[in-house]
């Protein structure tokens, strides 16, 4: 090739994969279609929060949702995280939204902005800062006139800022669509009047802020016009907007959900999430966004709830360390590809429908002779045979859609899964597992011998007093205890709203307790011993995430608040300690001493050659080296309780790896037809909730350096058993059904290096675990080897052409490989 040709094409490339870096569009919408500088389109987005990831992480996500056929990335903006003080903002590291923007604009993508400021996202508090909470006067999320005034100055920030970067399309930038608010109508009615004003009000505020493209409302069926009230759920095929001219839009597709501790992992097939796809854009869908499409790590305090665990994977097609989920990355990437097959027939034809009965449907879009269609089955057992005459004959999974290109050519079933299943392994880090440990006691003489930082004659709600920059809020009072009182048989009853509490009584710890995702309010009762004269009860109230959803969700009390907390003597003679003198304290000493800062050279740990293990309230310090390759880094935290880690000082989340998940209701198969529920298809029964906690790469020194983990341990656990593993794909699987394209790949840096099993005919079985059938061609393994051994990536057709003829008559091959993958 000539170099000047070379260089035409590269432009062409460049042209291609950046149309809008140099000059402003203008976004419009029909009822068809999302028009952009006049181009009718339908979009494929994608969730990825950019405080769940990092900075160094952002490009190679952006990158792989890209190239699973996205055309757009959307995030949340969180209110939290960027004015944790009033008017002290933080827009640094993984906060910097606007870099996250420009990263997706360089990669040729376009932006969502869900500025909220109202979140939910299983995030703290809803995103919600606790000095707002606080300010006199204030009702959230309704007609209140201290909350919409700081609502606005919020929102008016986030938008000058993107305004100041040339963000929006209208400036020449990614961002194609706004939100403001999120999913109020599902609450509204709670809130009367006011909430319809309200809303009425953020739909003008959100207009005068002149982005110049258009702004959305999800699940809010009265939005007033020119908002567009857009659907989140499972399915959304069924939804309406409420406005003809209006885009039928699917803001969340809910494609898992997430993990609460004590609760096993919920995964949605990839079968029943592309069904859900194809039929909203069968019924008239015109913008899909996957929440999530990277769910990744909450992070420090963020995960909300409460107990919502800190890993967000959210079974996504990216996993929570950029992995992809296959098969469900691949089968999105030919379901994209299949219906932009006919976007211009969605966003411009005329559409007609065929009932065939039994939950059968061709869904035809016709425009000047050109035709594309939609067969679907939407009964939940019976698989259906349609004949389509001229066009041919079909047969349609239960609970499956069939797109037909030209109505006559079926590109893809949602059913039928020929992307590749890829199994990753965590294994031991070389070089990083030689821990040292050190330990420091949590310094409790202070709350032990009841002394706080100020006091009350009530029982303190926690969040509002503690402005949650921690989660531990101690409890102290006294009680007298003459010599003629009895103070044998005593009971210590505290009733709290949680989550996790620890008593104390003269020093000695009598116990602890926690509530459930399902019952946050639960009875402490524990026999105490009491001694003459003064006893001091000490009582440390942990919260494990705020609440984050649901009408008045702020309001939600958290610790001890009110109580009561009572003495139960013989004969039920209660003492009632609720309204004396108590003493507070906010946080615990370690934090307050930044135990966690590996700078911090305090006197204050111990090395010995006996770890002291099982140990309530003790922190735990140990250097090792980084990980070698880059493979993601998990710390394995078995064998501990539950309490807060860091690497190097930042902080990779709350752990919890003695929470079990329950043994029951696991299974090995999964059906995915029907309608999902995050209750079907778990796993992980009788295991820790979460074991494996996320270090990214970034918050690692080089391979010469040292490193430093450091953990707080609330209920006493062993750190001789922690590790550091890295992920890795391991072993590669694949279906390919007769006359498709298998793909197979490793990753970057990898080859396949050996074809463990290959079936041309009918093969059973899954990943791991395939057999051959009754059908078995000779030359299977040798024909997927000499096409796959040795290379990164390799494609089988799975043909007879391929394969050769065999004896096989009146069945459907298929083609099954499971491959290994080495660097």
């Amino acid at each position: 090739m000539a170099a000047n040709t070379r260089i035409k094409s590269l432009l062409l490339v460049i042209s291609l994969s950046l149309p809008f870096l140099c000059s402003s569009m203008e976004v419009g919408y029909d009822s068809n279609a999302i028009i952009i500088n006049g181009e009718r389109r339908i979009v494929f987005s994608g969730a990825i929060h950019y405080p769940r990831s990092t900075p160094e992480m952002w490009p190679d996500l952006i990158q792989k949702a890209k190239d699973g056929g996205l055309d757009a990335i959307e995030t949340y903006i969180f209110w939290d995280q960027h004015e944790p003080v009033r008017r002290r903002y933080n827009f640094e590291g993984n906060l910097d939204f606007v870099k996250f923007f420009k990263l997706i604009q360089e990669a040729g993508l376009y932006g969502v902005l869900r500025i909220g400021p109202y979140v939910c996202a299983e995030w703290n508090y809803g995103g919600f800062p606790m000095w707002l909470k606080n300010m006199p006067d204030i009702q959230l999320r309704t007609d209140n006139e201290v909350y919409k005034n700081e609502m606005q100055t919020f929102t008016a920030k986030i938008v000058n800022m993107c305004k100041e970067a040339k963000l929006f399309a209208s400036q020449g930038g990614p961002i194609i669509i706004a939100q403001i608010e999120n999913e109020y109508g599902n609450i509204m009615s709670h809130y009367g009047d006011a909430g319809k004003s309200y809303i009425k009000w953020c739909a003008q505020m959100a207009q005068s802020l002149n982005t110049g493209v258009p702004w959305i409302m999800c699940q809010q069926n009265d939005a007033p016009q020119p908002m567009i009230n857009t659907c989140n759920g499972y399915y959304c095929d069924s939804f309406t907007p409420n406005n003809p001219k209006s885009p039928k839009m699917f803001t969340e597709n809910w494609i898992g959900w997430f993990k609460k501790w004590g609760e096993k992992d919920p995964h949605r097939t990839a079968e029943d999430s592309a069904f859900a796809v194809a039929r909203f854009f069968q019924l008239g869908g015109v913008f899909n966004n996957y929440y999530m499409y990277h769910g990744g790590t909450n992070f420090g305090r963020t995960s909300g709830g409460p107990y919502i665990a800190t890993s967000y994977d959210y079974d996504a097609p990216l996993d929570e360390y950029g992995n992809l989920n296959q098969p469900k990355w691949g089968h999105f990437k030919q379901l994209h590809a299949a219906i932009k097959l006919g976007e211009k027939l969605l966003t411009n034809g005329t559409v007609t429908t065929k009932e065939f009965g039994n939950g059968v449907n061709l869904t035809m879009y016709t425009n000047g002779g050109e035709r594309f269609c939609f067969l679907s089955n939407t009964d939940n057992a019976q698989d259906a045979t349609i004949d389509l005459g001229n066009d041919g004959k079909y047969l349609v999974p239960a609970w499956s859609v069939s797109i037909l290109d030209g109505c006559n050519k079926e590109v893809f079933n949602t059913a039928k899964v020929n992307a590749q299943t890829s199994i990753l392994a965590k294994k031991q880090a070389e070089g990083a597992n030689q821990l040292t440990w050190s330990w420091s006691p949590e310094p409790m003489r202070d709350t032990m011998q009841g002394k706080g930082r100020f006091r009350a004659k009530q029982l303190l709600e926690q969040k509002q007093t503690t402005f949650d920059v921690s989660d531990y809020f101690w409890y102290m009072t006294s009680v007298d205890v003459n010599e003629t009182t009895s103070s044998k048989d005593v009971v210590l009853h505290v009733e709290t709203s949680g989550h996790v509490l620890h008593a104390f009584v003269n020093k000695k710890f009598i116990g602890n307790q926690w509530g459930t995702a399902g019952n946050l309010k639960f009875t402490f009762e524990k026999p105490v011993s009491l001694k003459p004269g003064t006893n001091i009860i000490t009582l440390l109230s942990a919260t494990v995430g705020l609440p984050n959803y649901g009408e008045f969700f702020d309001s939600q009390p958290t610790g001890i608040a009110g109580g009561p907390v009572l003495l139960v003597g013989d004969n039920n003679v209660t003492t009632d300690l609720s309204s004396n003198r108590w003493s507070y304290k906010v946080g615990i000493n370690g934090e307050a001493k930044r135990l966690f800062d590996p700078l911090n050279n305090s006197s204050g740990w111990r090395s010995t050659k006996e770890l002291a293990t099982g140990r309530r309230m003790t922190w735990y310090r140990a250097s090792f080296k980084a990980p070698s390759g880059t493979d993601p880094v998990v710390v394995d935290l078995k064998g501990m309780g539950k309490g807060q880690a860091w690497v190097n000082g930042h902080s990779i989340g709350r752990f919890w790896p003695s929470m079990l998940a329950d043994e029951n209701g696991c299974s090995d198969t999964c059906d995915y037809r029907g309608e999902y529920k995050a209750e079907k298809c778990v796993t992980n029964c009788g295991n820790p909730s979460q074991r494996w906690y996320h270090v990214p790469r970034s918050f690692l020194k080089g391979d010469a350096d040292t490193n430093t983990l450091v953990l707080f341990e609330e209920l006493g656990g062993n750190p001789q058993n922690v590790s550091f593993q890295t992920t890795s794909l391991e072993t590669v699987c694949g279906y390919g059904y007769e006359n498709s394209t298998l793909e197979l790949s490793c990753k970057d840096g990898q080859t396949i290096s050996e074809v463990q099993f290959a079936s041309f005919g009918d093969p059973t079985g899954k990943c791991g675990a395939f057999n051959t059938g009754d059908c078995d061609v000779k030359v299977s393994v040798s024909q997927v080897e000499k096409a796959c051994v040795g290379r990164q990536t390799c494609s089988i057709e799975a043909s007879a052409q391929t394969f050769g003829k065999d004896d096989c008559a009146n069945i459907t091959r298929r083609l099954a490989v499971q491959v290994s993958c080495e660097s």
